[in-house]
């Protein structure tokens, strides 16, 4: 199987690095198309195929994934279309808030089976968190898009009117907790670590915290309950970042981006 991946910034990029990491392709079956010469010879050195033409990268593809910002997925698309083989190949596009309704009336005869796909950007180290919204594809086609991303973290199958609260969830999301991160470095250094001490110490904890929920399941709560004594420092110090607004905060940043 081949894949085309048109478009290497950032999400694109991250994808790549993904795909080569995850082995679930061989490097030579990997094509990437962006117009950057930068971005070319970087991944012409992991031994991808690469080029700056997307119809090239997406002829002889079984899976071409356009992955290019929300504003530019109109025009690739129509230039692409007419390279598009609908009888073999599957499309993933990547780009938040494209509907299913736009790429098929820019498409037209020429969409291929349609998956709308969301990662964030720990695709990299095959760790993203990935939505994947089926549309117009058999269970079969679900299951090869789904086998792609599972190499690269975990994948939730959902529907279009998720992805949204998905995108603010999980690719959004991890910037939301890199921030928590940076702020309890920084309240690290202020109790006496060096910077970075303290970001090791924080990022450490995190994933202690997330090891253990995922070997016990149990609810985060369940789990706090477990290292709050009547009196102690630690109930001491989650009730004050709640007086600050801390769930309440979380909650709304993610309705925000959601919006």
């Amino acid at each position: 199987m081949k894949i085309a991946v048109i478009g290497a910034g950032a999400m694109g990029g991250a994808t790549v690095e993904g795909l080569i990491k995850g082995q679930q392709f061989k490097n030579e079956d990997i094509t990437v198309a962006d117009p950057s010469q930068a971005v070319i010879e970087k991944f012409a050195k992991t031994g991808v195929s690469v080029t700056t033409d997307n119809k090239l990268a997406a002829d002889g593809a079984d899976v071409v994934c356009v992955v290019v910002k929300p504003w530019l997925v109109e025009p690739v698309l129509k230039d692409l279309k007419t390279a598009l083989n609908p009888q073999k190949q599957i499309l993933i596009v990547i780009a938040a808030g494209v509907p299913s309704a736009s790429i098929k009336e820019w498409l037209d005869e020429y969409c291929p089976p349609l998956f709308l796909v969301i990662p964030n950007i720990a695709i990299a180290e095959l760790a993203s968190m990935t939505f994947v919204a089926p549309v117009g594809a058999e269970p079969q086609q679900t299951e090869i898009v789904k086998g792609i991303f599972d190499r690269m973290g975990d994948t939730l199958i959902t529907d279009e009117q998720h992805l949204a609260s998905g995108t603010t969830l999980a690719s959004c999301g991890i910037a939301y907790a890199m921030r928590y991160i940076r702020a309890a470095s920084e309240g690290g250094v202020e109790l006496g670590f060096k910077a970075d001490d303290a970001k090791q110490i924080v990022m450490q904890t995190m994933k202690g915290a997330v090891a253990l929920l995922q070997a016990t399941g149990l609810h985060p709560e369940a789990a706090i309950d477990l290292v709050t004594t009547p009196g102690g420092v630690t109930i001491k110090g989650l009730n004050e970042m709640e007086h600050a607004g801390f769930t309440s905060s979380v909650i709304r940043g993610l309705k925000a981006g959601a919006k």
